[in-house]
This record gives structure tokens, C-alpha cells and sequence, in this order.
């Protein structure tokens, strides 16, 4: 995996809207959170637009992004939030100049689409955290921003959070990928899917009904997506949905229940995805995980750039 350079002071991050619409002024909150790090900021041109549900057409939103990936003094493009929309542009995008110049890509949910194609193509890091849409006012002090800008910086992540009843106990070191289960399993087969053999996967979802969840669970089985994983890690699974007539299980109940035959270490509740606590995860980098009846710690390494 290529890292792609650290952030300087001063550096320039470029903030687009691939996906869904987003309000001016939330662009404009992050822009002075990001600004309070000592950094410059890049807005696409279309960021802020709206064409139904989308910032902007397809062809708009395609050229803020390709503009991002070519424009060398831009060395982050972050993803303004998620939505959807991504995949109506990702093959649009030519990756010549990102491939020769890297840079860090920064979003979750619906930009799993970036994280799992740039993962699969090109063999450079991403980063799976939080976004504009949900940077709070006066943010520069949130521990996730704080977390965040750690890490472009090249500093090391060290994660410990308590046990989870469900948990399945075991250490492994292995590359971590993944993000939005939903949006993992819509790249089944395209060019964007991820190879998850001795990977450690990493999923959350958000306001998903449970029998969907479970379908989603089994269509990663049945792609054999979870048989030879090294190890997984479940983050948030918030705000899930259930029937009239109740499922039977919760959704971590479901996800358990789907990897019950393997023997690698699971993780539950880890706080990344659609919650406040949205911890950044380096997409395509080797951690160590180490699941105990106490603690469970994710590490990953520290940049050597």
C-alpha cells in the first residue's frame, strides 16, 4: 500500500460534494475548523450546489472532483458528507495524476465507494472519518477532528474500547478495509469491490431495517467475503430499524450469528460511522487488533513518511 504524504502546516485541503446536497454554511463551518488547524482550504466550485437530490449534476459534481485529484497544491480532498451519488461519478474519474500523486481521501458512508475502488485499483491509503455535514460549531476541539487531523498529520492512532458481550477474542495484524456495509455490498462485482481475503474487515451501518441487515450479512457470505477474513470490526450500527412483527435478533445479534462458523477475532462497537464519535480508520493500512475479555485495542502504525 502507498501512504500518501503527510499534512504539512499550510497545506491545502480541497473540500467537494460528490454525493448528496450539503447547506453553504456547514462548508463554510468546516472551512474555518480546518483553517484553526493551520491549514488552507479549496472549495469545488459546486460543493454547495443543488440539482434535486444531488450537489450538483453528475457532470458537476465529476469535474469538482477531477479538478481536486489534479490540482497539485491540494493535498486532501474531503468529502463534504455522504447521501448518495457517488458511484454515478466514480467512473468518470481519471486517476492518472492521483496515481503518481497521491493524496488523502477523507469521508465515510457513501464515499466507501472512493475508499473500497481506490483500495482495489490502486493500493493507496484512505481515510474513513468524519465529514463536514457533521463537523459541530467551534469543532477544533472534538476529540474526532482532533483524531483526525492527528493522523494526516502522520501521527499514530491508538484505539482502546471496553469489551462487547458478543466480542470474540483474539489478536491478529492484518490490512484494514471496508466501511458502509450497504455500500460494500452494491460494489459486489463491479470494479470498486474489495478483496477481503486476510484483511481484517471493517463495516457500520445506519438506519437499515434488520431483515435487510441480515441480507446484507448473507450476501457477503455468499460472496465469500467473510470466510477467510483475518479478523472484523463492527462499528456503529445506529438508529436500525425493525418490523411490526420483530426480526428476532438485534443487529449485532445478526452479524454474530453470520460469522459464528469462523474462528477470527471480532469486534463490536467501535466508535466509527454515523455517531458522534466517528474515529478516523486508515483504509489499506496494516493494524494490529487484540480482542480480550477486557479491552480491545486497534493500533495502527505510525506514518514513516
Amino acid at each position: 500500500m502507498t501512504t500518501p504524504p503527510n499534512l504539512k502546516p499550510s497545506d491545502t485541503i480541497a473540500i467537494v460534494s460528490p454525493a448528496k446536497s450539503i447547506s453553504a454554511q456547514a462548508i463554510s463551518n468546516a472551512k474555518q475548523i480546518i483553517e484553526g488547524f493551520g491549514l488552507k482550504v479549496k472549495i469545488g466550485k459546486h460543493a454547495a450546489s443543488t440539482y434535486h437530490q444531488f450537489a450538483g449534476t453528475d457532470q458537476q459534481r465529476a469535474e469538482d472532483f477531477q479538478q481536486m485529484l489534479d490540482d497539485e497544491e491540494v493535498k486532501m480532498i474531503l468529502c463534504s458528507r455522504g447521501g448518495y451519488g457517488s458511484v454515478r461519478i466514480i467512473d468518470q474519474l481519471d486517476f492518472g495524476h492521483f496515481i503518481k500523486h497521491p493524496k488523502w481521501i477523507v469521508g465515510f458512508s457513501d464515499i466507501t465507494v472512493f475508499h473500497s475502488h481506490i483500495y482495489s485499483n490502486f493500493k493507496i491509503e484512505s481515510m474513513h472519518a468524519m465529514m463536514p455535514l457533521n463537523f459541530p460549531e467551534n469543532g477544533v476541539g472534538d476529540q474526532s477532528i482532533k483524531n483526525l487531523f492527528s493522523a494526516l498529520a502522520g501521527k499514530s492512532l491508538e484505539y482502546e474500547i471496553p469489551s462487547y458481550p458478543l466480542n470474540r477474542n483474539g489478536t491478529v495484524e492484518a490490512i484494514i478495509g471496508g466501511g458502509n456495509l450497504s455500500i460494500l455490498c452494491s460494489l459486489l462485482g463491479s470494479c470498486s469491490d474489495i478483496d477481503t481475503d486476510g484483511k481484517i474487515l471493517f463495516i457500520e451501518e445506519v438506519a437499515e431495517n434488520l431483515y435487510r441487515l441480515d441480507r446484507m450479512m448473507w450476501t457477503l457470505k455468499r460472496a465469500g467475503k467473510l470466510s477467510n477474513l483475518s479478523g472484523l470490526v463492527v462499528g456503529g450500527l445506529t438508529s436500525m430499524e425493525d418490523n411490526e412483527v420483530k426480526f428476532g435478533k438485534s443487529a449485532e445479534e445478526i452479524i454474530a450469528e453470520s460469522v459464528s462458523e469462523y474462528d477470527y477475532p471480532v469486534c463490536f462497537n467501535f466508535p466509527a460511522g454515523h455517531q458522534k464519535e466517528n474515529y478516523p480508520i486508515i483504509i489499506g493500512r496494516t493494524v494490529n487488533l487484540d480482542v480480550s475479555n477486557e479491552v480491545v485495542k486497534l493500533y495502527f502504525s505510525h506514518s514513516k513518511l
